[in-house]
């Protein structure tokens, strides 16, 4: 019986122990000093027991008097932060009532601001539109380079005259009339001062312009435009062509009470924007060192819009032209001495064709007609070719070259049907290239075709006056001497 008691007991404060442990573990806030120490038996063992509850009674009554204390602090606190509340809602109200009380107002001065200005009101409405207008007129204007700063006046004056509270001054009037007036007068003066011009190369180099109204702008190389995307002077990439370059140079190197002509662009850039991106002759046609420029060319004139067919029409026209020239002065000036040798029969020369055909006759002035005849054909047959040389092939170029271009101008298109089979037709600058090469070969063509076809009948005209000139002489000497010999004959049968 007393065993089973003692390990009752023993598991009763085993129990008891562990619940103590979990309390421990679970209120973080408490720390015990009580050492444990370890039990040999159960005496030993109520006896810790005992010590602990008497720690833990101190110990609960401490923190039950801290907990009382913070809840009588927290209480404070809360009845503090309800009476701020309290304040700030007596604050709200009174805001509010304030509020309400100051839209009452505004409304009442707003309806006799109204009252008073009257007409004003539109005034000042069509002042806003003005302000805007003229401001944005101004930024695209040449004028405003010589006179920078005025748009910024305009845009606060708008924005004033945009809001209802503020109204604008006499001052502010007048300064708004004055900037129109100015913009007038400058519109139709032509002015110079200095003003930075950015280069192609980015560099900003101050200079002195001439503005022509509000047209256009001219510096020491011509034309400047004005980019209103940067507000700047912008240094044209090149120069229009000679018919309106020119009148800018001058216009530049006058004096102010010169004459000058002068070609203004209306529309304030957008046709001088066209006349720089029309192709030039060279850009059209190409250029002779074309074969050096390291664009990929091996023949010259191929960087032109015609490319290799409008290059190959050139070289050819550039041959026939050169052989027709040649054959012109060559024919020239043996028709010249062949006319002088016609005057001077009688003493035959062999540097003329002529002169040759005489010296056949006079060599063989003993024989028959018939030979005679014979003698005299065979020499014109031999000047002949000296006197038809490459005439064929001037003919030939004459021909072939709108073949040529007729050939450039199916390459073009086939180009083009390949370049609409690949992109469609959205974008006409796909096909601008093969309808450019169709259409400058075919120009090609013409050009060199129409020269050739004049210079060949001119040439093929003076060859054939010349051979008119030794058949007609050899003619006349068979007949003088046919007639010779019948008169011999007739003497010899009296």
């Amino acid at each position: 019986m007393y065993k089973k008691v003692r390990e009752w007991a023993l598991c009763v404060a085993i129990s008891f122990l562990s619940l103590g442990a979990i309390s421990e573990e679970a209120d973080i806030a408490f720390e015990s000093d009580l050492e444990v120490v370890p039990a040999n038996s159960l005496d030993e063992l109520l006896k810790n027991v005992q010590e602990r509850r008497v720690v833990e009674s101190s110990e609960h009554v401490q923190r039950e008097t801290e907990f009382r204390g913070r809840r009588d602090e927290q209480q404070n606190m809360l009845k503090q932060a309800e009476n701020e509340r309290t304040r700030q809602e007596q604050i709200s109200n009174r805001l509010e009532t304030q509020f309400e009380e100051n839209e009452i107002r505004i409304g009442d001065m707003q309806e006799a601001l109204d009252k008073r200005l009257g007409s004003l009101r539109e005034l000042f409405g069509v002042l806003q539109q003005v302000a805007g207008d003229t401001r944005g007129a101004l930024e695209g204007s040449l004028t405003s380079i010589e006179y920078p700063g005025r748009g910024e006046f305009l845009g606060e004056l708008a924005a004033k005259m945009g809001t209802s509270s503020q109204l604008a001054s006499i001052n502010e009037m007048e300064e708004l009339w004055y900037i129109l007036q100015q913009e007038m007068t400058e519109s139709g003066k032509i002015s110079k001062f200095n003003a930075t011009v950015n280069k192609l190369d980015g560099q900003q180099v101050d200079t002195e312009v001439i503005r022509v109204g509000a047209f256009n702008i001219v510096g020491p190389e011509g034309y400047i435009n004005y980019d209103l995307e940067v507000s700047a002077l912008v240094e044209l990439s090149r120069q229009p062509s000679a018919q309106f370059s020119n009148t800018a140079d001058d216009l530049y190197e006058a004096d102010s009470n010169d004459l000058i002509a002068f070609a203004v662009d209306p529309t304030r850039g957008s046709l001088l924007s066209l006349e720089i991106q029309r192709a030039t002759l060279s850009e059209m046609v190409g250029t002779p060192l074309a074969l050096f420029s390291g664009k990929g060319c091996y023949l010259p004139f191929c960087d032109g819009q015609g490319q290799y067919p409008g290059s190959i029409i050139i070289l050819v026209g550039i041959v026939g032209v050169l052989l027709a020239i040649e054959r012109l002065i060559t024919l020239t000036l043996v028709g010249g001495k062949v006319n002088k040798q016609r005057e001077n029969a009688g003493s035959p020369s062999d540097d003329n064709p002529l002169g040759r055909v005489l010296k056949v006759y006079d060599d063989n002035q003993d024989v028959d007609s018939e030979t005679l005849e014979l003698k005299l054909g065979e020499a014109i047959l031999q000047e002949t070719p000296g006197l038809t040389r490459n005439i064929t092939i001037i003919q030939v170029i004459s021909v072939v070259a709108p073949l040529m271009g007729l050939l450039g101008t199916v390459i073009g298109m086939i180009q083009t049907f390949q370049a609409i089979t690949l992109f469609g037709t959205g974008d006409p600058k796909i096909m601008a290239s093969g309808i450019s090469t169709a259409l400058m070969t075919t120009v090609l063509g013409l050009c060199v075709a129409i020269p050739t076809v004049l210079l060949h009948a001119v040439v093929a005209q003076r060859s054939r006056s010349v051979i008119h000139i030794l058949e007609e002489q050899s003619q006349g000497i068979i007949a003088s001497h046919a007639e010779r010999a019948g008169r011999k004959i007739t003497q010899a049968s009296e």
